[in-house]
């Protein structure tokens, strides 16, 4: 039951969240607000007991399903190779790099594979932490989808890369380059492959099952929850990579056609839940990361008056001596991939970093911040290594770190930039909205004629069908004329819009007056009132 309670009290604390952050006279972004209450309450004697295995599996695969869900596979695979420099290459460099670094710095209780493992877990970013920060659209487009990209893949590279560490560790497998290579090769792509195949095949299924449950929306909604975590589990069980399991599922929904084809319901049902949970889950994080700050902190002061080794202000001097390192580390790949020659096989199109400037290279140097990943992953070390205690230290110092760094530099760089620049987009939209009604004209028309010649069959009005025909045709013909006429016709179309929304407020309005007069039942009541909010949220442009 305490356990319960506490649950309930931090979902409270994460929905209240933004309403603080309104509150306060300084903008704060909300990843940091969220650590921030999960502190005060951990301060108030709030305790979870943070079990990263439980974490991973409970958490991760829902977020970066929903991520991979919104993540364009055209544009993935345009950004492909700068994603796979940084999601991969770049975690191989920081690992090794890092890790032989660390060994040298710490002391002599803690062995290369340690501090290889501590390496691993600092590779993985966090994009999530980054859009609370800098906020919607102030990066630009193209260089969010890498950052992005890099943050859905590099943290099961950087995991599958502690696993590995904690393995040579503990001594259950040897050190072999080329045997841990491969099988880094295998666990990232059989995990990607099945995300994709069982994605498919549970896509078939659901369809059947609709089929049986008339599209019920509520089974399908759960039942697409699940998925997720299905996949996760599966690929761990096959001793491939759960997480991008996770992520390749997510991104093979919209592909394979599953929520396309749901009935409207069903869809604006799923949009709305997703949102709500993605939202509750990565609060559910952030908090959970404040509520453990104040343990840390106390076990590290603890421990290390029994380690005579090393002092707790020599482990802050590392602290940040590692985090300049990593950033470093960051930036100069990036430069270095910005200079890179153009490779003579595949596309010859330049790497998207050519056209970078020393702001946009330091942009996503300081982009890269650290968050729950890391957390769970240097948690998840085994008590039993020798000097774990600094390890955590380092990995928790790091995430306030890149956070607060992040807050401080990042609007700094951004000043002055206008990123919302959506002519190119506008103007796409509009030749597109153009096509599409010339294309429902065509059919309108078809139906129209084939209406008037049945119309001594069917009993239909001519003067009808005249009406309501050339009423929406003449709608879809605006759109026709939008190149030229573009203005007056977004006119017109925002006051239907207006028009449209004002007679739905008043249809509403005597709904509810008739349910008060008892002059309708309940379940009439609901049954339209729920229709009035779907065609509300079509014509309002949110559907």
């Amino acid at each position: 039951m305490e356990l319960f309670s506490t649950i309930l009290l931090i979902v409270l604390i994460v929905s209240l969240s933004g309403v603080f952050i309104k509150m306060l006279p300084m903008q704060i972004p909300l990843p940091l607000m969220q650590i921030l209450l999960g502190c005060i309450l951990a301060a108030f004697g709030i305790y979870v007991k943070f079990d990263p295995t439980l974490f991973l599996v409970l958490f991760i695969p829902p977020l970066l399903f929903a991520d991979g869900r919104k993540t364009s596979v055209k544009d993935f695979v345009y950004n492909v190779r700068e994603i796979v420099g940084l999601a991969l290459v770049l975690v191989v460099i920081t690992v090794v790099a890092l890790g032989y670094l660390l060994y040298w710095m710490l002391p002599e209780e803690i062995e290369l594979a340690p501090a290889l493992a501590l390496a691993a877990v600092l590779s993985p970013t966090d994009a999530v932490a980054l859009s609370g920060i800098v906020g919607k659209g102030r990066i630009d487009k193209e260089k969010m989808e890498i950052i992005e990209g890099e943050a859905l893949m590099n943290d099961a590279s950087g995991l599958v890369s502690l696993k590995f560490a904690i393995l040579i560790a503990i001594g259950s497998i040897q050190f072999d380059l080329l045997q841990i290579s491969l099988s880094f090769i295998i666990v990232a792509i059989g995990g990607l492959a099945i995300g994709v195949l069982f994605t498919w095949l549970y896509a078939r299924i659901l369809r059947k099952i609709n089929q049986l449950t008339h599209n019920d929306s509520a089974i399908q909604i759960v039942l697409l929850f699940l998925l997720p975590f299905a996949a996760y589990i599966i690929a761990e069980e096959c001793h491939c990579s759960g997480i991008l399991a996770a992520v390749s599922a997510g991104m093979t929904v919209n592909q394979s056609g599953m929520m396309r084809n749901a009935p409207l319901t069903a869809r604006l049902q799923s949009d709305s839940t997703w949102s709500m949970l993605t939202f509750v889950f990565n609060g559910f994080v952030f908090v959970l990361l404040g509520i453990q700050l104040p343990s840390i902190l106390t076990s590290t002061f603890a421990e290390n008056q029994r380690d005579s080794s090393i002092e707790v202000w020599q482990l802050c001097l590392i602290v940040l001596f590692v985090f300049i390192v990593l950033m470093g580390t960051r930036f100069a790949w990036l430069w270095a991939m910005k200079h890179m020659p153009t490779m003579p096989f595949g596309t010859r199109r330049p790497l998207a970093f050519r056209s970078y400037t020393t702001r946009d290279l330091l942009i996503s140097t300081f982009a890269g911040v650290r968050g729950a990943i890391t957390l769970a992953g240097v948690l998840s070390i085994p008590m039993t290594i020798g000097g774990r205690y600094q390890l955590v230290f380092i990995a928790t110092g790091i995430i306030l770190i890149s956070l607060i760094t992040a807050v401080i530099i990042l609007p700094i760089l951004l000043r002055g930039r206008v990123i919302l620049d959506n002519s190119q987009q506008d103007n796409e939209i509009l030749t597109v909205k153009g096509y599409m009604a010339e294309e429902a004209i065509v059919s309108l028309e078809k139906m129209q004629n084939n209406l008037l010649q049945e119309t001594t069959e069917d009993g239909l009005d001519q003067e009808i069908i005249h009406e309501v025909g050339s009423r929406v045709i003449g709608s879809l013909r605006r759109r026709t004329g939008l190149k030229d006429l573009e203005k007056k016709a977004l006119e017109a179309e925002n006051l239907e819009r207006r028009m449209r929304l004002v007679a739905i407020g008043a249809e509403r309005t005597a709904l509810l007056q008739m349910k008060i007069r008892s002059e309708v039942s309940e379940e009439t009541f609901e049954h339209l009132n729920t229709d009035l909010d779907i065609y509300e949220k079509m014509i309002s442009g949110d559907a």
